[in-house]
């Protein structure tokens, strides 16, 4: 098999990790976290979201956070934000990077973003242009890419025709996500290989959920596409809180155990990062889903 030698990983644990759990993790938690995941090799944090605290009251400190982290050299700190105001607070926190997101499947982005996918466009583009004029990169998430929890199975035209729009946008990179981790080998072979017909191998990523198991060999497929670039968060936390049975991100730490037994390099440090996974682990008071945190 014909794989990468090398692959970035980009972390949102301390976003999309953090953003399902049902109790206020303290601000200064956060930031430790946040400086021991600065110290691990990962290039890429995602370390809150700028959404309305009514929505996801969790991250509502996360101009506090943005502000009080140690800043690496060479670590890219950024945040999700899902509108203009959003993107006001990111700039406020100088935020190197910001994401925006939405859903290939109707269903989901109403639930999520409250519109219809037409009615997001307008909006995502004012962001992206007033990012990208404050000199920030700009990243676009697609959710529901491989099957939504109320619309089922969601057309692969779908996903091109929100693809398309972010890249044009200006979006430098579209992740796309198994949202409720229904994807199976087979099914992210046949999407890569149609979504591959029209968009560079490096200008996608994915955002794999291990619902039921799959993420790993989900990620196999990918690399044997090309794909370099995958989000993980570390301990396995997450969800989305828009997604009915929604489980937590690939583990960041299995992720980068198999990739360093396949001989991929991620540029990370594997003990700090097992250090900092222990710690949100000690920190949530509950057992994380990660294999590596079991061994």
């Amino acid at each position: 098999m014909d794989l990468p030698t090398k692959v970035q990983i980009k972390e949102v644990g301390p976003r999309d990790g953090l953003q399902n759990e049902k109790i206020f993790v303290p601000t200064e938690t956060k930031v430790e976290w946040i400086n021991q995941l600065s110290k691990t090799g990962l290039d890429y944090i995602e370390i809150t979201s700028f959404v309305h605290p009514k929505w996801i009251p969790v991250l509502n400190d996360a101009v506090e956070v943005a502000k009080k982290i140690d800043r690496q050299e060479g670590v890219t700190y950024a945040a999700l934000v899902p509108n203009r105001k959003g993107l006001e607070r990111a700039i406020e926190a100088d935020m190197d990077e910001v994401s925006v997101f939405m859903s290939a499947s109707e269903a989901h982005n109403r639930r999520n973003i409250n519109k219809f996918i037409a009615n997001t466009f307008p909006v995502l583009q004012e962001v992206v242009k007033e990012a990208l004029s404050a000199g920030k990169k700009v990243r676009g998430y697609v959710s529901t890419v491989f099957g939504c929890p109320y619309d089922g199975e969601v057309p692969l035209d779908n996903v091109k025709t929100v693809t398309d729009k972010l890249l044009e946008m200006g979006v430098y990179e579209v992740s796309l996500g198994d949202t409720i981790g229904v994807a199976n080998p087979k099914q992210m072979d046949d999407v890569l290989s149609e979504l591959l017909e029209s968009f560079p191998t490096n200008k996608l990523a994915l955002h794999l959920h291990d619902t039921r198991g799959m993420a790993l060999a989900n990620t196999v497929v990918g690399l044997s596409k090309g794909i370099t670039v995958f989000d993980s968060a570390l301990g396995g936390l997450g969800g989305c809180p828009y997604a009915k049975g929604a489980s937590g991100n690939v583990a960041t730490e299995d992720l980068i155990h198999m990739l360093h037994e396949m001989g991929i390099d991620t540029g990370t440090s594997f003990v700090p990062l097992m250090e900092a996974a222990k710690y949100i682990e000690a920190k949530l008071q509950k057992e994380l889903p990660s294999r590596q945190l079991k061994l």
